[in-house]
């Protein structure tokens, strides 16, 4: 059985991901966006739930767009963390990076420290800096247990070949996770690639309606709005057939 970890926006999907078997989620919100924090109270009615017994890391993620940040959102991803602290999570996601596209030593240092007692991920901000080799050493020095990637291409499937020289750089110092674009029909794949140990997934299911009744034709709120009313959520059986490599 596989290590998996799913993205994951809402209670309900944390538990879908518990019961197909996943060792951890990654809770997020507008994954639209490529994920951002989720609200105070998500992280909350996650942290307190007694019946979700799998760890539970919170993606600290100020906006969309880059990972260069100003100095008041690092302070904001800063408080972030503390409330993850309070509620009592087991870890965050956390990545920063310079104009340049070097990891921002200084923004991360200060979330891994905000961050102590927690386990910590350094995420995709990973996959658009200038020279992975030289970030992942950086990545390590910064205590980080865990780094999640797609290679620094679109999918971790076409970025197989740089995780796998990132998985032998790192000789055990650090988890290598690949991430992006995870399914069931390539994990296989990708794994005897990469020799990875750990997977990140959204696990998403079959395609289904909101349930609304009533619509306003004129009004939309979905770059797409043929999809406004099309919903992806964490799917059991997704999750179950990548921790058991049934395709």
């Amino acid at each position: 059985m596989r290590k998996i970890e799913v993205c994951c926006t809402s209670l309900a999907e944390a538990h879908e991901a518990q019961a197909g078997g996943a060792v951890r989620i990654e809770l997020c919100s507008a994954l639209a966006a490529g994920g951002i924090t989720p609200s105070a109270g998500t992280i909350a009615a996650v942290a307190r739930d007694k019946s979700l017994a799998i760890d539970v890391n919170v993606l600290i993620r100020a906006r969309e767009g880059s990972f260069l940040y100003t100095g008041e959102e690092v302070d904001i991803m800063v408080r972030d963390i503390e409330l993850c602290r309070r509620e009592g999570v087991h870890g965050v996601v956390i990545g920063a990076l310079t104009a340049e596209g070097d990891i921002d030593i200084e923004a991360c240092r200060r979330m891994v420290e905000a961050a102590r007692g927690l386990s910590v991920t350094f995420h995709r901000a990973f996959d658009v800096c200038r020279n992975p080799h030289r970030a992942l050493e950086q990545i390590i020095g910064l205590g980080c247990d865990r780094l999640l990637t797609s290679g620094q291409q679109p999918s971790a499937a076409e970025g197989a070949p740089l995780i796998a020289k990132l998985v032998e750089q790192a000789a055990a110092r650090i988890i290598i996770m690949p991430g992006a674009g995870i399914r069931p029909d390539n994990i296989a794949a990708i794994e005897k690639t990469t020799r990875a140990a750990e997977f990140h997934s959204t696990a998403r299911g079959p395609v289904t309606e909101d349930g609304m009744i009533y619509r306003n034709s004129r009004v939309t709120f979905a770059p797409d709005p043929s999809e406004e009313h099309l919903v992806r959520r964490t799917d059991r059986r997704v999750v179950s057939q990548l921790v058991n490599d049934v395709a």
